[in-house]
């Protein structure tokens, strides 16, 4: 089995597209390993208590439970349309409190860990292969702030924050051997990890952001406690630009899956365009990229349907068929490098281009017909965007108005037939007569 853990939402707000290049990913990754035949175990934290959280939960006045759960279900129904798959575990930090403090009393048993003000500090110093994951330079560190981001004393610069004093009445908190607090960002997620997946495990991913001081942090704590190595293999998705610039609040253009949607964006469309780059290339998601992205999900969803009408009786075509073993060992074998995601929608699309034009010379037989839809579907247990529209799933009135005009057109009736495709245009609906009958798509 497979043991796989991913850096989960912090969820003090709407996750962000730059987010959800990460979690897309992962779900590719996941569906990979299982499709190779591997049994999966992933595990995906919820971050429910860190100080943004808090410092909202305050301001608000509620409780850190009650401001938290809106962003967890819109984040769980953000996943539901991006068709990312649900771990098989996502623990929720606050259901983790007498862990956490149990793998501290641990690293304090064992001499890394130390008490300022209340709080409890992992001391970088005791961990000599600190570093290993980032490569960071520890010198570049200047011992002139002897405080974090949080205002909590240090005694180096480099140390961080095990578990968390509280500081104000009314800010969540917990009663533990350690003290009244809250655990530290960096220990809620190896202690969920090594819970759910052992002491040592297989795959950990996150974005490449996480890489220092995060991920650096995990190992430091996690293998200091157990004597073991932590992570077999990390994997770190890359940064996601908009239009060319960073992604801010301050730009105003940290858009979130929401936004998108407002904006008339198709969510499989945001999907396919976040796995259309490597995941370790830099993305740079443009609202032109989307409807590329679009376009490109139709023409796979008109190419389907175009090859779903091969009738029963068109001999098999023996080039075409190598041509689909083919694509498909080009398809998995750009994905076994690395998951290398444009190779394998190159594949694809050449597969397409050439099987059009065998479809235009009547060439393309029931078999293949069956090989063409077989591909795409296992291509899409990986991609999980690729759908036909088929004519069933319009609603009746569409269905009535199709048929009104194929009878029109039977009746020589053309001036109504014409009406009603019109009709239908001004719906969003484009007809198509072909052979075998008409069909409909959206005009988007």
């Amino acid at each position: 089995m497979v043991r796989m853990y991913a850096c989960g939402p912090t969820v003090y707000d709407y996750c962000h597209i730059g987010n959800f290049r990460t979690f897309v990913f992962q779900d590719l990754l996941r569906r990979y390993i299982k499709y190779r035949g591997f049994a999966l175990k992933h595990v995906m934290n919820i971050t429910d208590v860190d100080d943004k959280i808090i410092k909202s939960a305050l301001e608000a006045e509620v409780p850190i439970q009650e401001f938290t759960q809106p962003f967890i279900e819109a984040f769980f129904e953000d996943m539901a349309k991006l068709q990312i798959e649900k771990p098989e575990l996502t623990p929720f930090a606050t259901e983790h409190i007498e862990e956490m403090v149990e793998l501290v009393s641990t690293l304090e048993e064992k001499g890394h860990t130390y008490q300022s003000d209340g709080s409890t500090y992992y001391r970088i110093s005791t961990f000599p292969a600190y570093g290993k994951l980032s490569r960071v330079d520890l010198s570049e560190f200047q011992d002139t702030n002897p405080t974090d981001a949080d205002e909590y004393t240090k005694e180096n610069p480099r140390d961080f924050v095990l578990w968390k004093a509280k500081k104000e009445d009314g800010e969540a908190s917990w009663e533990t051997p350690l003290g009244t607090g809250r655990p530290g960002w960096h220990l809620e997620c190896s202690t969920m990890s090594m819970k759910y997946l052992g002491e040592s495990f297989d795959i950990h991913c996150g974005g490449v952001d996480l890489v220092f001081p995060h991920h650096e942090n995990e190992i430091a704590q996690s293998e200091a406690a157990t004597d073991k190595p932590f992570v077999r293999h990390w994997i770190h998705s890359e940064f996601l630009q908009v239009e060319g610039e960073k992604m801010s609040k301050s730009r105003g253009n940290q858009f979130t899956l929401r936004d998108l949607i407002e904006r008339g964006c198709d969510p499989l469309a945001v999907r396919y365009l976040l796995l259309s780059v490597h995941y370790r290339k830099q993305l740079n998601f443009t609202f032109e990229g989307v409807k590329r992205a679009e376009s490109a999900l139709q023409r796979i969803s008109d190419f389907l349907l175009r090859v779903g009408e091969v009738p029963d009786d068109q001999p098999e075509n023996p080039e075409l068929t190598g041509q689909v073993a083919r694509t498909l060992q080009d398809f998995l074998a750009a994905l076994d490098e690395d998951l290398n995601t444009s190779a394998a929608l190159g594949a694809l699309f050449e597969l397409i281009r050439s099987t059009n034009t065998l479809l235009d010379r009547r060439q393309v037989g029931a078999a293949n017909r069956d090989q063409v839809l077989g591909l795409f579907g296992e291509a899409n247990q990986i991609f999980a965007a690729f759908e036909a529209r088929e004519q069933g799933v319009a609603d009746d009135e569409i269905t009535g108005l199709v048929e009104q005009r194929e009878q029109a057109r039977r009746d020589r009736d053309f001036q109504k037939a014409d009406q009603i495709r019109d009709l239908l245009l001004e719906k969003g609906i484009i007809l198509e007569d072909t052979k075998a009958g008409t069909r409909w798509k959206g005009a988007g």
